[in-house]
């Protein structure tokens, strides 16, 4: 019979790691294992406070779950044992690849995804004074792809800076809530003045409707607004792209789900990640053949990761080898 084990993870950021709502010094993280005779699938799910999950309340789902799981469940059972979000994430994440090393095929072609290929992702700059994000930006101005951190006052001084020290850099932003109705038109004016290309959340969740029938330049993106696929009501008209977490959708298999209803609306696709290692990459890197935008960087933003890791090549990415997942 299958046995689970659940573990608590914690691994140090490179520096600090500050958005609009805080800062952080390290990545927490749940890892699932679910082992079946010589067969071994592992899952890794990170809890958010933004979605009032904690570390304790993850592990205590997955333990209250523990007699099901060890009863061989499927993961078209997982859906009555734990709720959207992180637990689900790594549980389902961990059948799936227990899935494939028992069929010897990876989950990709058990998904009946595209065979993810080697890709450029997005890379970090934590939100800081301007001069700060501007000389950050000067150090990594050889990324092809940044991601800036945004959401406080000075946002429009740090694009310029930023701009003006990574001219060649594709830039995509992250207010992370951060931005209000009042300001909402000046800033994504701004962002186009700079050549963003993309802008993820800039309103609160639940307080975006300023976002609706808004003229921009720019393509908005819903991250904390959007969820699973029972959330897709709710964008459009507002927004024009949606970032899939793996964590907020709870799993890869909602996240295929929401992909593809995402395609049937015209919505263009971020995939997207929290603060973790490669084990949590690897899943979401299935879904990059059908994304705009991909903003995998976690493991590069770590003091270290796991082995075996993902392997990048500056911000070139490349597929999982299956003694990680997959």
């Amino acid at each position: 019979m299958p046995k689970l084990t659940i573990t608590e993870e914690r691994w140090p950021i490179a520096g600090r790691f500050t958005i609009s709502r805080g800062s952080k010094t390290e990545a927490h993280v749940v890892t699932v294992t679910v082992e079946d005779g010589p067969h071994r699938g592992h899952g890794e799910c990170v809890p958010y406070p933004r979605y009032e999950e904690t570390v304790p309340q993850v592990v205590a789902a997955l333990e209250a779950a523990r007699a099901d799981i060890e009863g061989g469940i499927t993961r078209q059972d997982i859906p009555s044992l734990l709720a959207p979000h992180a637990a689900r994430n790594a549980l389902d994440c961990a059948l799936w690849d227990l899935e494939a090393k028992k069929a010897g095929k990876p989950v990709w072609q058990l998904a009946g995804l595209a065979q993810p290929a080697a890709v450029v992702t997005a890379y970090t700059l934590s939100l800081d004074t301007p001069e700060a994000m501007g000389d950050a930006a000067a150090r990594v101005a050889h990324r092809p792809l940044l991601k800036l951190k945004l959401g406080r006052e000075g946002d429009d001084e740090r694009l310029k800076l930023i701009r003006r020290n990574a001219p060649k850099s594709r830039l995509i932003v992250d207010a992370n809530e951060g931005w209000a109705p009042d300001n909402l038109a000046a800033m994504l004016a701004a962002c186009a003045e700079a050549g963003v290309e993309l802008v993820e959340q800039p309103l609160p969740a639940g307080n975006d409707e300023a976002l609706r029938g808004l003229a921009r330049a720019v393509t908005v993106c819903a991250d904390e607004s959007a969820h699973g696929v029972e959330t897709l009501n709710q964008l459009t008209g507002k927004y024009d792209a949606i970032n899939i977490k793996l964590d907020k959708t709870g799993g890869l298999t909602s996240a295929i789900e929401l992909a593809h209803a995402a395609q049937s609306r015209d919505l263009k696709i971020m995939v997207g990640c929290m603060l973790a290692t490669s084990l949590a990459m690897a899943p979401a890197m299935l879904l990059t053949p059908l994304a705009a935008f991909v903003d995998l960087d976690g493991p590069l933003l770590l003091s270290q990761d796991r082995s075996p890791a993902i392997l990048y090549e500056g911000s070139l990415m490349h597929p999982p080898s299956a003694a990680l997942w997959g």
